[in-house]
């Protein structure tokens, strides 16, 4: 018997065997995986180098040639998709969210890829979808993905879309998406959004838009100037959720998703933790997950920005004007 045959002979010592000679069966009590973590250290001549870095060397670039540089730009061009990521649930964010797509598209000459968590989505929506991609010309997928069995999990079925919105960006789309947008359903876009998508993020994987301080009549309620946000994010901004862009290249390279969910297993446990889930997250980990921040025109709500500022304004969330009327 060779030695791999052997080594499984071992592996499966003690199982039952078939009549069949050299069949062995397993018996399988479990479909749950066993997490196993791993205790990993540098080689000592490496210690100060820094494994989740940016920089790209002519030896481990695979286009660092000239002619791999221009086939990637060519690449790149006629792969020139705005892809924007959103989420909806119930009919009423249904209706904000085909706004929203129609006023993307109203505002862009580049293709426009639409992604949709499939999840929440109703019957209506997922029937209607395909005739609306052939009247106005975009693209489309719905994606899914199952919630961990290890992550905690949330009962509240907004929350659980919250989490969906910042926990999984590094899984729920295919490798050769760049770049993603998401917007939420209730926003209406003004703008092209491909001057978002080519913002220079300058190392940070991803862009958030701070909160306004403009309309000084809310000054009493900015529950991010005082407190534990005050003194967490220093000289820092806190930034909303309801528009931002994700280089899921350097936030996968940096580990971005593992380090996101690993302190969201750690503060999910209090329920006085993470209240606005998918803005919390992101600003309470401001320090190990840069977020660069969008300048101000790029969202405009009602609540915090004064009216002024509307006139720039790149997008406008609907929802911050319904909850004041």
């Amino acid at each position: 018997m060779s030695s791999k045959n052997s080594d499984i002979k071992k592996w499966h010592e003690g199982a039952e065997s078939s009549e069949t000679p050299g069949e062995v069966i397993v018996v399988l009590n479990s479909f749950r995986s066993k997490i196993i973590k791993v205790q990993v250290q540098k080689k000592e001549d490496e210690i100060n180098e820094d494994l989740l870095s940016n920089e790209v060397t002519e030896e481990n670039d695979p286009f660092a040639s000239s002619t791999g540089q221009a086939q990637l730009e060519e690449k790149e061009r006629e792969n020139d998709i705005l892809n924007i990521f959103s989420v909806a649930s119930g009919h009423l964010y249904e209706r904000f969210l085909r706004i929203m797509m129609l006023s993307v598209l109203r505002h862009t000459k580049t293709p426009v890829k639409f992604w949709f968590l499939k999840n929440y989505l109703s019957p209506t929506f997922k029937e209607v979808i395909p005739y609306m991609a052939k009247e106005y010309g975009f693209q489309y997928e719905l994606v899914q993905y199952k919630w961990p069995h290890w992550l905690h999990q949330q009962t509240e079925k907004q929350r659980i879309i919250w989490g969906y919105k910042i926990l999984f960006l590094d899984v729920l789309f295919p490798l050769a998406v760049d770049k993603i947008i998401f917007v939420d359903a209730d926003q209406i876009v003004r703008s092209d959004l491909k001057e978002l998508r080519d913002m220079n993020l300058k190392g940070a994987p991803y862009g958030y838009t701070p909160f306004c301080d403009s309309r000084k009549e809310m000054d009493g309620y900015r529950f991010w100037k005082s407190g534990y946000w005050a003194s967490h994010l220093g000289r820092r901004k806190y930034h909303i959720s309801a528009l931002y862009v994700v280089d899921l290249k350097r936030f996968r390279k940096i580990a971005a998703g593992d380090r996101l969910r690993g302190q969201y297993q750690a503060l999910s446990q209090d329920p006085n933790s993470l209240s606005n889930l998918d803005q919390d997250l992101p600003n309470n980990m401001i320090h190990q997950v840069a977020i660069k921040s969008l300048p101000q025109e790029w969202l405009w709500c009602e609540t915090w920005c004064d009216d002024e500022s509307k006139r720039k304004a790149k997008t406008i969330d609907l929802l911050s004007q319904r909850q004041k009327n």
